[in-house]
This record gives C-alpha cells, sequence and structure tokens, in this order.
C-alpha cells in the first residue's frame, strides 16, 4: 500500500535534514504553500521547473443526474486544477530500459 506524503511529513523530513526550528520551517512550508494557492488563483497557472505545472481553469454546467432518483439536474460551473509533468520528471519517472 502507498503512502501518502502529507504536509506533517514534509516539515518533519525538512527538520530532519536541516536541524531548523520545527516552527520555522512549519511556518516555512505554510507560507510556501499560500504562495502557490495564491499564484494559482490569481495566474490561473504555477510552473515549478524541473517537477511540472498547475493549471486552474473553469468548466461550464453541464447535465448531469441524481444516481437515487435518476432526476436530472444541472450542475452548476466550477474551477478545476491539473496537474501536468514536466518532461524531465516524466523521464525520470519513466527511464528508457
Amino acid at each position: 500500500m502507498n503512502k501518502t506524503l502529507t504536509k506533517a511529513n514534509i516539515v518533519e523530513t525538512i527538520y530532519e535534514e536541516t536541524g531548523k526550528n520545527r516552527l520555522d520551517v512549519k511556518n516555512a512550508v505554510e507560507k510556501l504553500l499560500e504562495i502557490m494557492k495564491a499564484a494559482i488563483k490569481k495566474d490561473h497557472a504555477l510552473l515549478i521547473s524541473g517537477f511540472g505545472k498547475f493549471e486552474c481553469y473553469g468548466k461550464s454546467s453541464r447535465r448531469g443526474r441524481n444516481p437515487q432518483t435518476e432526476e436530472a439536474i444541472t450542475l452548476p460551473p466550477r474551477k478545476v486544477i491539473v496537474f501536468r509533468l514536466s518532461r524531465k520528471f516524466r523521464a525520470e519517472l519513466n527511464p528508457k530500459e
């Protein structure tokens, strides 16, 4: 079973590898995530070289149905975020044999 990397795991790893104050590391990670969220909200995209790109785009309203009653409904418009791997990271994940 795969273990999910959490924010707490990230803070703990940075703390162990740098020896910095745990609270300072936690605050730095929180600030980084705030900056990332603000960039996506403002620019609708966040590019991290060598890692990938997060993009936000709007989906228009669409028809759907309630699976319990089979009643047709209209789903409201919403925003979604997609992530695309960089070519470099994709090559690291899928090395040529």
